[in-house]
């Protein structure tokens, strides 16, 4: 007979045994645990046989039309895909099912950093696997910690929050807003609750960010979303200064280089105007990085190029080298306004992904690779400006380290077709007109050199288009 006998005594420690008495499988087995030498409880669990996965379900990828039409079967259809396979990659390399080569200039969005399957990165992963991927945020995790005070102790912060994704460091960040609102005006009965955002930007597609990123396309389908976002021409002092309020705006989100926009960049003096007006209203000034952030424009944070630093920062892509992470960066003030069960993630911040952004934090904060992508940011430009510069389609070429715009006066996508036909992977921003070239930050001038070869071969395309 099975019996269950629960121990009265409520210490748990760490001498906490268990034994298992086998018997043959599909037999019943009894469970005994002691606690602190003593039986505590015991139960009975069926010993079941655990056969091989039956892999009749697994997609084997024969080839690309194959995988695409699969894709097209079971997939919602948020995504128009470029028709590419891709199965594995090694530094700047990607290789599609066919094992045809591409050189990548996207860096998945500007996140794999240390380009594809860097040694360091991929030890780092493998080795928090063997030992612990994830407890959740009920209890303290060492990598989680440890990534948190290095974020830190090389920004302007205080504290951090984790999420999943830059979106969700963006809501992070609104919801710390309004709580901040609340918590410095305790005697005003309506609060600050709105919100300036700017043109041409992207803060993300969940709810709250999604408000807040100025494309009505990607707003109108949703409506409503939340209220209380005016969106003002990016750059703009005069018309911002008209909006920013005391006991009207909690916030103001603006990247000081927009990424999907179309590469653009603040003005010294539009972020100094911004920092002082927030100071003046009591609002919060956000910096969203989650693109631009972390190296990418050879400094560890866009922001340091101006000298102007915010209340909130967003960050997310490159963290983790390819794992999900988001963070909001906050000062003492912000973090002071949040209590305990004011917000919180079940997968943020986990010991896997914590311990590859350390690896990640690590080689990109060093000043010698931080001066590597300058160097590399204004040779780029200065070759794209050489092969390109004088093509009639091409009205600039901006942007600050390995974050690069090239404007076209038509539509980008025929160009970035034959990029990729040709072998290289760049992205669109903006309008559909900007090329964008976010290639991983360790990229090499020869890499790029070639990259910037097949895009001048590849201007042709625009031509053709255009007499069509």
């Amino acid at each position: 007979m099975n019996s269950t006998r629960i121990s009265s005594n409520p210490i748990v420690s760490h001498s906490l045994t268990h034994h298992r008495w086998l018997s043959t499988p599909r037999k019943l087995y009894p469970l005994v645990i002691k606690i602190n030498g003593r039986k505590s409880l015991t139960t009975s669990c069926l010993n079941v046989d655990v056969n091989a996965p039956d892999n009749s379900s697994k997609v084997t990828a024969q080839n690309s039309k194959e995988v695409m039409e699969l894709e097209g079967k079971v997939m919602v259809g948020t995504y128009g895909r470029a028709p590419v396979v891709l199965v594995s990659g090694k530094g700047c390399k990607l290789y599609d099912v066919e094992g045809r080569e591409y050189f990548d200039m996207t860096s998945g969005i500007a996140v794999n950093a240390l380009g594809h399957c860097d040694p360091d990165w991929v030890k780092a992963v493998a080795d928090q696997a063997h030992v612990l991927t994830h407890v959740s945020n009920v209890y303290y995790s060492v990598p989680q910690v440890e990534l948190a005070k290095r974020l830190v102790d090389c920004s302007f912060a205080d504290r951090v929050f984790f999420t999943n994704s830059g979106a969700e460091a963006n809501e992070a960040a609104i919801k710390f807003a309004r709580k901040f609102q609340r918590h410095s005006n305790p005697d005003v009965k309506d609060p600050a609750i709105e919100f300036i955002s700017f043109t041409n930007s992207f803060h993300g597609r969940t709810m709250g960010a999604l408000a807040l990123t100025s494309k009505e396309q990607y707003r109108s389908p949703f409506e409503p979303v939340m209220p209380g976002v005016t969106f003002v021409e990016y750059g703009n002092i005069k018309a911002t200064q008209e909006l920013i309020r005391r006991g009207k705006t909690a916030a103001v989100f603006v990247e000081p280089i927009q990424g999907e926009g179309g590469i653009y960049s603040a003005t010294k003096e539009f972020l100094e105007f911004l920092r002082t007006a927030c100071n003046d209203a009591g609002a919060l000034l956000v910096f969203d990085e989650v693109q631009c952030g972390l190296g990418r424009t050879g400094y560890l944070w866009a922001h340091e190029a101006y000298g102007i630093f915010p209340d909130i920062l967003t960050l997310a892509k490159p963290l983790a080298g390819g794992l999900p992470i988001g963070a909001a960066l906050v000062t003492e003030r912000v973090a002071s306004s949040i209590n305990y069960g004011d917000h919180g993630s079940t997968f943020a911040g986990g010991s896997l992904v914590c311990n590859a952004a350390l690896t990640v934090l690590e080689k990109i904060s060093k000043p010698e690779f931080l001066a590597c992508v300058s160097k590399k940011g204004l040779y780029l430009k200065e070759i794209l400006q050489q092969k390109l510069g004088r093509n009639s389609h091409v009205k600039e070429i901006r942007g600050l380290g390995l974050i690069i715009g090239i404007e076209l006066d038509v539509l980008a996508s025929p160009l970035v077709s034959a990029c990729r036909n040709s072998g290289l992977l760049v992205l669109t921003a903006g309008k559909g007109n900007v090329v964008r070239l976010v290639p991983p930050l360790t990229v090499t001038e020869q890499e790029l050199r070639l990259a910037s070869d097949i895009l001048q071969n590849a201007m042709s395309v625009l031509d053709e288009n255009n007499s069509e």
